[in-house]
């Protein structure tokens, strides 16, 4: 089992309920994730992830593009919700990171962590990012990425956020030693339940987009 799917296997097992905005779901609160090159190759391999899709909005993210029919344009469709423009969400943070990996890539500097922090208090926002940091840290000529997570949707968000971290990666001139998740409230809709059980029995299944 890789480490993806041990993470499904415990919010099952072990997660709470709780009812939000957006239905009921079961939890798991202040949990890590280590993923290796080696995790990251059984992942994507192992778990279908919408690879074109994601890079090309990792694409648009870091260019600032706020229009969610720009997104359409791409084949993402997921931001329709938030109405025509996309309020202080990733690309108001992520345009940010050009300039941020540019900087890494010049310097590489072990005595610095370097961090995009993403989100803000009272901030007016349709989709405050799920992401609320990302630092970057080279230890013995390796790169550490690490990430904090608020809220991460187990099924569909968590393997994307994945991917956009593994792709900013690729942008650093530096091996990769590992990409690590802190996530605050990791969670399974509660509509989700079975396709999750038959993904961890081998089997293929889609899950639902929640949104509220």
């Amino acid at each position: 089992m890789n480490k993806y799917h041990e993470i499904l296997s415990k919010i099952l097992d072990k997660g709470k309920n709780q009812q939000n905005k957006k239905g009921s779901i079961t939890y798991l609160l202040n949990q890590a994730l280590e993923l290796k090159p080696l995790d990251l190759l059984v992942l994507f391999e192992s778990h279908a992830v919408a690879k074109k899709k994601l890079r090309d909005e990792l694409g648009l993210f870091m260019a600032g593009e706020r229009s969610t029919e720009a997104y359409r344009d791409i084949g993402v469709t997921w931001w329709d919700y938030c109405g025509p423009i996309l309020v202080n969400s990733y690309p108001t943070y992520f345009e940010q990171l050009p300039k941020l990996l540019e900087k890494i890539n010049k310097e590489k500097r072990t005595s610095k962590n370097y961090v995009l922090f993403l989100g803000s208090n009272n901030t007016e926002s349709n989709q405050q990012p799920c992401l609320s940091l990302i630092q970057f840290q080279i230890e013995n000529g390796k790169l550490v990425v690490s990430a904090y997570q608020r809220s991460s949707d187990a099924n569909l968000g968590l393997p994307s956020d994945i991917y956009h971290l593994y792709l900013i990666s690729k942008q650093i001139d530096i091996p990769l030693k590992s990409i690590n998740l802190f996530l605050g409230n990791v969670h399974i809709y509660e509509n989700n339940i079975d396709n999750t059980k038959a993904l961890l029995d081998g089997n293929d299944a889609k899950f639902n987009l929640n949104v509220a």
